[in-house]
Parts: structure tokens; C-alpha cells; sequence
């Protein structure tokens, strides 16, 4: 089975104005692929680049993810803004005007992988590929990353495909 083959896209994404607008980009060639992976200095998990091939970043209808700790978004689970696409055209994409790097080099992120998913906290708290265990070409897990708690990193999802299958729906929760 290819990965995420199961996924119904058209119940996926939530695609509004605004995530057509900031997120979602064209189809990425195999070139554009390469050259950011060069320009971020990963391999980019092969999960991530299977979901993006089919539509490139945006914004999901399940916004929220469990933890097995607090984090500064709740006590028990993160939510994203959306999910950057590969590329560079896209303000919210992978190497957009504020895509991984932006974060690291203005918002003091920690050089520990890829940022590709931003929170509601308008740039407060992000997702990032935490390439720390794996090595730039491994497979990393994904964690969130906490600016207002000194930048506390939170296991998340033991890969990107996990942490997709883990997406929930808001009204899971109470805050």
C-alpha cells in the first residue's frame, strides 16, 4: 500500500481562502524537492513528501494532536494552523518568507530539524521534524517546540505519517 492511500483528501484538508492563499502551493517536482532539501540541509521524511505530492500544504479539518504531557497549547493535546507545502512561493511553506528557517534565525527556534507546521499562537509554539536521533538523513519524529516555556520540546509522533493518522477534531477536547 502507498502511504496515506487510505486518506480521503477531500474530508483531509479544509482548504479556505486563507490556506489556499498562505499554504497550499503547486504539485512539487522532483527538482523543487532537491533543492529544498538541499536549502534545509534534510531529507525530508518520505511520509511527509507522499501527502505533499497529493496536495501541497494547507490547512487539515483536524487540527489537534494527543500528548502524553502538558504543553502551553493544553493539557493534553497540541493544535496546528497548518502544514507547510514543499517550496519557497508559499509564505507558509518549507523555505517561504516564513518557513523553517525564518523561525530558527528570527524566533530563536532550536537548529534541531524542520519546521513544517505552525500553531494558532501566531508563532509561539511550532511543529518541527526533530532530526536530533536519526541524523540529517534518517527518519525523524515529530515534536512541538514551545517558545513562551524556553523552547521545551514535546514528543508528539514517532514519524509524520503517525502524526497525520493522530490528527483529531477540536471538539475532542475541553479546554
Amino acid at each position: 500500500m502507498t502511504m496515506f492511500e487510505d486518506l480521503d483528501l477531500a474530508k483531509f484538508w479544509d482548504n479556505d481562502e486563507y490556506a489556499i492563499k498562505e499554504y497550499v502551493g503547486k504539485t512539487p517536482s522532483p527538482r523543487t524537492i532537491a533543492k529544498v532539501e538541499k536549502a534545509l540541509g534534510y531529507s525530508l521524511p518520505q511520509s511527509y513528501v507522499a501527502l505533499m505530492l497529493r496536495q501541497n500544504g494547507g490547512t487539515p479539518r483536524n487540527t489537534c494532536h494527543r500528548t502524553n504531557e502538558r504543553t502551553s497549547w493544553a493539557n493534553d493535546h497540541i493544535a496546528i494552523t497548518g502544514i507547510y507545502g514543499i517550496g519557497s512561493t508559499k509564505s507558509c511553506s518549507l523555505c517561504g518568507e516564513v518557513g523553517s528557517k525564518f523561525w530558527m534565525h528570527e524566533w530563536g527556534y532550536p537548529a534541531i530539524g524542520v519546521y513544517f507546521a505552525d500553531c494558532p499562537s501566531a508563532g509561539h509554539d511550532m511543529l518541527c521534524f526533530d532530526y536530533r536521533s536519526c541524523g540529517p538523513s534518517g527518519e525523524p519524529c515529530v515534536v512541538h517546540v514551545d517558545q513562551e516555556h524556553d523552547y521545551k520540546i514535546t514528543h508528539v509522533a514517532d514519524s509524520f505519517e503517525s502524526f497525520i493518522r493522530g490528527l483529531e477534531p477540536d471538539e475532542n477536547f475541553e479546554y
